[in-house]
């Protein structure tokens, strides 16, 4: 299996950002994320202990591995460098394109792509250090073999190119190291640098490899030493966290007060869809908790609009019908214009299936056929498709005036393929789901009303129409517009 890994494809504007962001795969291509992160600001001993919890939590409900590096491991006994070094020479046999360590030894697809990140690792190494004996090179592979023990040891499940792994390292400063943390990003790892004292030397070339991000000026401290959270829901309050079930279609609350809920699948393709549910949010494992601290009111700059006025913005929203390879149609779902230059924003579950699409704008009585999908990103369901029309694109809010609970909204989308439809309703809630930032909110959708906009009164869109929780009455969950203006960011 030959995987092809897409480097920083989205801009890290933020630690948060980092924590929070996943890279998808399709098609044999995975997208990863190896970030620079220079000096250090007010907020990041906060932010870093932020993440903590966060990424504990999503560990703690298997969904992936994480873990933050103060040092790599030096001390290897003679009974390990033995093992290192058979695995080693079997590596070299196989023409450098299996390697086993203990960690997943018996999962071959790890073997294989580790294997391969190895190799790319050693020429790398090659080009920085000339004249390297076959001694030097074989004892810097056993070193990138036991640090990769060091990091799986806690992974929990078994390892496949979908895999989410975090690593956060504290200033780094050897070449072998940042090798390394390369390395791990050819395994599918996102890989952040905190470098608060000041950057590693290294060839412009070799930094190349991350994406540099300037926190601030360079401080003479360190990060503090990272304390793993056997229960980190403990630090949220264990009554913030929801679970959801992935073995009933239920919305039913447990004593804890856990409720089930509906959200798009991110990972693999079905084979069929049926029409009726194309659209349609399906279950996955992933933790819900509520926010705590939503964003603070402020008054708002821009001109309210009357219903009758917003929904005239239903000319920037478009319905999207989906088709197999056969050109069958399988569905349908909802868009938003966000660029000029015939750029849509919809919900990646909606295009995922797809092997075209046609997209109906109002008034306009062409259809508009495509197969670009430009842009995705499966963990926050987003995905941007194109079509050869200049547009008329909503302006996405800029978060000047906070959201708050019982603030008016208006949806607009195409549900069960009724073009355009327009509800009304208030925001009930701000949810966290698989560290992803959404709104609850009751104006009325149904399958096919994914990839809507939901709309403040001002005409500006808050959040892009994702999820409803089963069996609830108007409980629907749209993606937040920060993520969406980092995401969209190049294409408005």
């Amino acid at each position: 299996m030959e995987i092809n890994y897409r480097h920083n494809i989205m801009d890290i504007g933020s630690i948060s950002t980092f924590a929070r962001v996943r890279g998808g795969y399709n098609q044999g291509n995975r997208d990863v994320y190896f970030i620079r992160a220079t000096g250090g600001n007010d907020t990041l001993i906060r932010d870093i202990q932020e993440m903590d919890v966060l990424l504990d939590t999503a560990m703690e409900h298997r969904q992936l591995l994480y873990k933050r590096v103060g040092h790599l491991p030096m001390d290897i006994d003679e009974a390990e460098r033995q093992y290192y070094f058979n695995s080693y020479e079997n590596w070299i046999a196989s023409n450098c394109t299996s390697m086993k360590i203990h960690m997943q030894s018996d999962n071959e697809e790890f073997c294989t792509v580790f294997g391969a990140a190895l190799k790319t690792a050693e020429m790398a190494y090659d080009k920085v250090k000339v004249g390297n004996t076959p001694s030097i090179k074989r004892n810097f592979i056993i070193k990138l073999m036991r640090w990769t023990d060091f990091i799986l040891k806690d992974y929990p499940i078994k390892w496949n190119e979908r895999s989410c792994i975090k690593i956060i390292a504290d200033n780094v400063v050897k070449v072998q190291e940042y090798l390394f943390y390369y390395m791990l990003t050819l395994i599918g790892a996102d890989v952040l640098l905190i470098q608060t004292t000041k950057d590693i030397e290294i060839a412009d070339w070799l930094q190349n490899y991350s994406k540099k991000l300037v926190l601030g000026d360079y401080v003479p401290w360190s990060l503090p030493e990272y304390e793993h959270t056997a229960a980190a829901e403990q630090k949220v309050g264990k009554n913030e966290a929801m679970d959801v079930s992935q073995s009933s279609g239920e919305a039913v609350q447990n004593s804890q007060g856990a409720v089930r809920v509906n959200i798009p699948e991110h990972a693999g393709r079905r084979k069929s869809a049926d029409a009726a549910e194309m659209g349609k949010p399906v279950q996955t494992a992933q933790p819900v908790k509520m926010q705590q601290n939503p964003p603070v009111a402020a008054t708002s700059h821009s001109k309210e609009k009357s219903f009758e006025e917003l929904a005239l913005l239903a000319s920037s929203i478009v319905m999207i019908t989906i088709y197999n390879q056969n050109g069958e149609p399988m569905g349908s779902g909802s868009g938003i214009m966000i660029g000029e230059k015939g750029y849509i924003l919809t919900n990646y579950h909606v295009v995922r299936e797809g092997c075209f699409f046609s997209v109906q704008i109002e008034d306009d009585e062409t259809v508009y056929k495509t197969d670009e999908i430009i842009k995705y990103h499966s963990v926050l369901d987003l995905a941007i498709i194109r079509i050869p029309r200049r547009l008329n694109p909503l302006p996405i809010y800029n978060g000047s005036a906070g959201l708050v609970r019982g603030q008016k909204v208006v949806a607009i989308g195409s549900p069960l393929g009724l073009f355009n439809s327009v509800s009304d309703g208030i925001i009930s809630g701000f949810r966290t789901i698989d560290s992803v930032d959404m709104i609850q909110f009751t104006a009325p959708t149904s399958p096919g009303s994914s990839g809507g906009a939901v709309l403040n009164m001002s005409g500006e869109v808050i959040g892009i129409s994702t999820a409803g929780i089963d069996r609830g009455q108007n409980l629907n969950l749209a993606v937040l517009y920060g993520d969406i203006g980092l995401f969209i960011k190049g294409f408005c």
